[in-house]
């Protein structure tokens, strides 16, 4: 039961109801990634990604992104899309966690202020 409250009232944790429903009604299946985010795309055009566990718009692959912005219209390899051995896998916005990135090697100097307060 708390599972459908769930599904009916809060868009952030996964996908809503009535998007469950307009992409079973008027949803084209087109793939999936490798992180298990599946898009989809209507009659008219309009393209729309159900993500697998937590809604992130950094968690698309650069593949999927230019899909979903009408940068390419075709998807390469049947899915399978070539990587070269110098791209690094993707990954998701790492701002505000302990792996974000520093310019500074030492974490105490990337918090050290630069100006001295006014008293």
């Amino acid at each position: 039961m708390l599972t459908l409250f769930k599904k009916i009232f809060t868009w952030w944790n996964s996908d809503t109801f009535g998007t469950r429903i307009r992409t079973i009604l008027y949803g084209k299946f087109v793939g999936k990634d490798n992180f298990g985010n599946k898009y989809y795309q209507s009659k008219n055009g309009k393209r729309w990604v159900i993500y697998s566990d937590e809604i992130d718009a950094s968690k698309i692959p650069v593949e999927w992104f230019s899909w979903m912005h009408f940068m390419t219209n075709k998807i390469e390899n049947n899915h399978e899309f070539k990587k070269y051995e110098w791209q690094k896998p993707h990954q998701s916005n790492q701002t505000g966690t302990e792996s974000a990135y520093y310019p500074n090697k030492n974490k105490k100097d990337a918090f050290q202020k630069k100006y001295k307060s006014w008293k």
